[in-house]
């Protein structure tokens, strides 16, 4: 088993950020099913936020963020192509 089983790599956009992590999820969950059982808090680690502007904010082991916040939350593996 390697380090990286049960880690979902995202991209999560709120309202004023851009934030790429890892959630630790069991492997085969869907992400849809993740956030649909989700409580008031998603649990992030690894983190790396950015303003809506691109620059970089902060970087954190963890970060708690707030479920209601979520704009978009998508797979990182699935970005086909992102404009800058």
């Amino acid at each position: 088993m390697n380090d990286d089983a049960g880690r979902q790599k995202v991209i999560i956009f709120t309202r004023h950020f851009e934030i790429k992590g890892d959630l630790n999820i069991y492997q085969g969950v869907r992400l849809t099913d993740y956030m649909n059982e989700s409580k008031s808090f998603v649990s992030v680690t690894d983190v790396e936020v950015k303003d809506r502007s691109g620059e970089m904010r902060l970087k954190a082991k963890f970060l708690n963020i707030r479920r209601d916040e979520i704009v978009i939350i998508l797979p990182e593996d699935s970005l086909i192509n992102a404009i800058s």
